[in-house]
């Protein structure tokens, strides 16, 4: 008898849902808008969430009756107030078989790691950074509440630090950048003024899809881009040291993972994170994870239903997910 199982990572851009046999044949996938609920409500949560699963369900031809376990990354999910309403909104599916639900970041450990256990940083809209020892009793986490926490280095966070240079620059409270005349030119503008003149008065916003021009602008040299970059991997660095001491790593060998969009954005991100985090813990095994988060979901509704998962299992989902846009971005 075949078993099937869903897995969904709902993040700040976007909901992928995938549906897998127990080998880890992926026989259906659904793609709709964002699942933090903190961006789109609980009303977009539930909306996007049906969506993904009605199509992935569709592509794999077969009943909700028939999932045996399934697996939800959610962006957003930081606190134990926030299960019950997620729980009621994932009930509303009407899927079968048991339900293990997780901060999307934890998702990159599970499928990014081969030993399913360590420490794994997001950096994509947002950031975020959590672990889990190996057996897995103990977990380490920041708050997963941005830059009002004090926890930067998403590119949202990463834009903050953009505006404040060029405003720098305009008054002269800091050194000139190229990162002026990039976003004056991106956005349309008569000069650095204007520029500045449209976003105070809320003409014109940056978003986090602007943070590849900064890295396309310190790859050419520029000092101030290139000292925002560096920043943003020491403070990735900072949030995974933080982890890393509450779950006493500093001494073990672990694998850290590194995931979401910006890694790809210049080297120097993933540099400036080693360098604080060897300080600290120079056993660690960093590992930028390639793969779909999605896989970690139906890894987690494997496990779910107590599924014992090898490595071909893992293999299959790998070989055999759709190759998905944009899937490395998170938070």
């Amino acid at each position: 008898m075949t078993h099937y199982f869903l897995g969904a990572d709902l993040g700040g851009t976007k909901t992928h849902v995938m549906v897998a046999d127990q080998t880890g044949k992926v026989i259906g996938f659904g793609e709709s808008g964002p699942g933090n609920h903190e961006a789109v409500g609980y009303a977009g949560f539930k909306r996007n969430l049906h969506e993904a699963v009605d199509l992935a369900l569709l592509g794999a031809g077969i009943d909700r009756q028939k999932i045996a376990g399934s697996g939800f990354g959610i962006a957003g999910y930081d606190w134990p107030i926030e299960t019950e309403p997620m729980m009621r909104v994932i009930r509303t599916l009407k899927l079968a078989g048991k339900v293990g639900l997780v901060n999307d970041v934890e998702l990159g450990l599970l499928v990014g790691s081969p030993r399913g256990w360590g420490v794994t940083v997001v950096s994509g809209t947002g950031c975020n950074c959590r672990g889990w020892d190996e057996s897995r009793q103990h977990f380490g986490r920041v708050t997963g509440g941005g830059i009002e926490f004090g926890e930067y280095a998403g590119a949202s966070e990463l834009m903050y630090r953009v505006t404040r240079a060029m405003a720098y620059h305009w008054t002269g409270r800091g050194p000139a950048t190229s990162l002026s005349q990039a976003f004056v030119e991106r956005f349309g503008m008569k000069d650095l003024e204007d520029l500045l003149q449209n976003l105070i008065c809320r003409k014109i916003e940056f978003s986090a899809g602007d943070a590849p021009l900064a890295f396309q602008v310190a790859a050419r040299g520029d000092a101030v881009a290139i000292e925002i970059v560096r920043w943003a991997g020491r403070e990735l660095g900072e949030m995974a040291k933080t982890v890393i001491h509450q779950l006493q790593f500093e001494e073990i060998d672990f694998d850290l993972v590194q995931i979401g969009s910006m890694f790809d954005g210049s080297p120097l991100l993933s540099e400036e994170l080693k360098k604080v985090v060897l300080a600290a813990a120079p056993k660690a095994k960093f590992i930028r994870s390639k793969e779909p988060p999605v896989i970690g979901a139906v890894l987690l509704g494997m496990q779910a239903a107590e599924l014992s998962i090898n490595d071909a299992v893992h293999l299959k989902l790998i070989e055999t997910t759709p190759q998905l846009k944009n899937h490395k971005g998170e938070g």
